[in-house]
């Protein structure tokens, strides 16, 4: 799939201080999180497009990275997918950075992962053989039985979401909330040629500037060190298989 430039800066992906003051007039600086812990994360159900709400560990989380954000420097606004977990994330973003405008993105979903929904992967070996095929397939354009997505329906849903966000604020900052495989199909993106090794914990904190010229580059990712004083799971399951 071809693409406009994509480049990784020097700052690391992992870990750092990525703060910086100002964004300049031709970029926009989206800090991208994932939603906090649901009782589905918890239990290794899968959950796609199905709206579960956050747990109290979740609610933990969101206050931890509420915190963080509210160090950092100035957030024009916060984009949010539609779903629970990631809105009920957002809402507490925004109460700790100046009551932002919270905007829900339906194409911020998690994956569509069809007849996957509601079950864990062990059981899906057994009681959804060709869905669970689909997804350990290694080919970007499977699509899942059941009405779900493709790697690369969801890539393009979501890289083309993040262009219109950049677009719109030039030289901002800006939150997105959003779900681990969308996350890491944004990954992709920036970074075509360098797989994130990083699983796409709750909470955790990405930085992607996109310039006006349509380079995207990675500024820091898969950050959870704000999370030091919470807890946060080892199997926190994405939309694809490497996500949590």
């Amino acid at each position: 799939m071809a693409d406009s430039t994509s480049r990784i800066v020097s700052q690391p992906e992992c870990g750092g201080d990525a703060k910086s003051e100002n964004v300049s007039p031709s970029l926009t600086e989206i800090i991208v999180i994932r939603h906090g812990e649901t009782e589905w994360n918890a239990d290794g159900r899968i959950q796609g497009h199905l709206d579960i709400e956050l747990n109290d560990i979740g609610r933990q989380q969101a206050m931890a990275v509420a915190a963080r954000l509210s160090k950092e420097p100035r957030i024009s606004v916060i984009y949010s997918s539609d779903l629970k977990r990631a809105h009920e994330t957002a809402e507490i973003i925004t109460r700790s950075c100046g009551d932002l405008e919270v905007i829900k993105d339906p194409d911020l979903r998690e994956r569509n992962l069809g007849d996957l929904q509601g079950i864990s992967l062990r059981e899906a070996a057994k009681s959804r053989a060709m869905a669970y095929k689909a997804f350990l397939s290694d080919r970007n354009d499977q699509e899942i039985p059941g009405g779900g997505e493709s790697l690369d329906q969801l890539y393009q849903r979501c890289t083309s979401c993040l262009q219109r966000i950049a677009k719109k604020h030039r030289g901002e900052r800006v939150v997105v909330v959003s779900h681990g495989g969308a996350i890491r199909a944004l990954h992709r993106r920036a970074s075509p040629h360098r797989r994130s090794k990083s699983k796409i914990w709750n909470t955790s904190v990405g930085i992607l500037q996109l310039s006006d010229k349509d380079e995207w580059s990675v500024k820091l990712w898969a950050d959870v060190s704000h999370l030091n004083k919470t807890e946060f799971l080892d199997s926190g399951f994405g939309g694809d298989k490497t996500s949590g």
